[in-house]
C-alpha cells in the first residue's frame, strides 16, 4: 500500500515536470496561440489516475511554469482553463475503453471548452482592445490543428502495451 502511494507520487511528479518542459520549452507560442504537446502528460494522468489528478497536473503545470519560466504576466484564468481541460480528459477517458469516438470526444471537448472558449475569453479580458472577432480566427485555426494531433497522439498512447490503463471491470 505504501509503495503504491510513493509510486503514484513519483509518476505524478514526473508527469508534472514533463508538462512544464513541453509547455514552456517545446511548444510554438505566439501572443494569442500556443501549439505543443503539453497535453500528453495531462492525458496520461487522466487515463491512469482520473479527472482530479489530471486537472491538478494541468493546473500546477500552468502555475509553476508561469512562475518559474514566465512568458508574460501570470493570469489565473489560464490555470482554471488548464484544470478544466484536464478534468474533461479524466471524465471521458479514466477507467473506460479508449475507443476512437471517446478519444475524439475527449480531445474535442477539452479543446472547445478550455482553449477555444475560456482561453479566448481570458485573452479578450487581458488585451482589452482586441475584439472577439479579431481573436477567433487564430483560435479556430489552433483548434483545427490541435484536434487531429491530439486524437492521433492519444490513440497511440492508449495503444501502448507498456502503460496499463485498467478498465473499471478489472480488479486492481
Amino acid at each position: 500500500m505504501k509503495n503504491s502511494n510513493i509510486r503514484k507520487i513519483v509518476i505524478l511528479g514526473t508527469l508534472l515536470a514533463i508538462e512544464i518542459v513541453l509547455s514552456r520549452f517545446l511548444s510554438i507560442s505566439t501572443a494569442i496561440v500556443k501549439i505543443g504537446f503539453a497535453f500528453v502528460p495531462v492525458v496520461t494522468a487522466a487515463m491512469l489516475y482520473g479527472p482530479v489528478f489530471a486537472g491538478c497536473i494541468a493546473a500546477l503545470g500552468d502555475f509553476l511554469g508561469a512562475i518559474l519560466f514566465p512568458i508574460g504576466p501570470y493570469f489565473p484564468g489560464f490555470t482554471l482553463s488548464a484544470f478544466i481541460g484536464g478534468v474533461i480528459f479524466g471524465l471521458i477517458l479514466y477507467n473506460k475503453e479508449k475507443t476512437l469516438l471517446r478519444i475524439i470526444a475527449a480531445a474535442g471537448l477539452s479543446l472547445l471548452v478550455s482553449s477555444l472558449i475560456l482561453d479566448t475569453l481570458w485573452l479578450y479580458i487581458i488585451t482589452e482592445d482586441a475584439a472577439l472577432t479579431a481573436l477567433m480566427p487564430s483560435r479556430l485555426i489552433k483548434f483545427g490543428i490541435m484536434l487531429p494531433i491530439e486524437v492521433v497522439v492519444i490513440k497511440l498512447l492508449a495503444m501502448q502495451k507498456f502503460v496499463k490503463f485498467p478498465l473499471a471491470s478489472e480488479k486492481k
